[in-house]
């Protein structure tokens, strides 16, 4: 199977593309749509990385995906800024999910 990127900036595709991970940039709703029509129809596609400032900004494109399709797996990734998550993510996430404050 093979994994695809789909980016919103230049930097990021490159540092995949030296790992061997192909990809495109995309900035617009209409260029997202396409890029993951283009991965999806792909049978040979399991992975799908896009950056978290895309499914931040087009989420209803990328919720769809998720939650209506097993394959391919669709994986938010940090870009060159970092992530757009707070500091304590992980423990806020746990916290919310078990009910106890750690």
């Amino acid at each position: 199977m093979n994994i695809y990127l789909i980016s919103d900036n230049i930097d990021t595709q490159t540092g995949m593309r030296l790992a061997g991970i192909e990809g495109c940039v995309v900035h617009e709703k209409e260029e997202l749509k396409a890029a993951l029509n283009a991965a999806l129809a792909d049978k040979e596609t399991g992975i799908i990385l896009i950056t978290e400032k895309l499914s931040f900004e087009f989420p209803e494109i990328i919720n769809d995906i998720k939650l209506n399709r097993k394959l391919p797996l669709l994986v938010e990734i940090p870009d060159r800024h970092g992530s757009g998550r707070r500091a304590d993510f992980i423990t806020s996430y746990v916290n919310e999910a078990i009910g106890l404050k750690l």
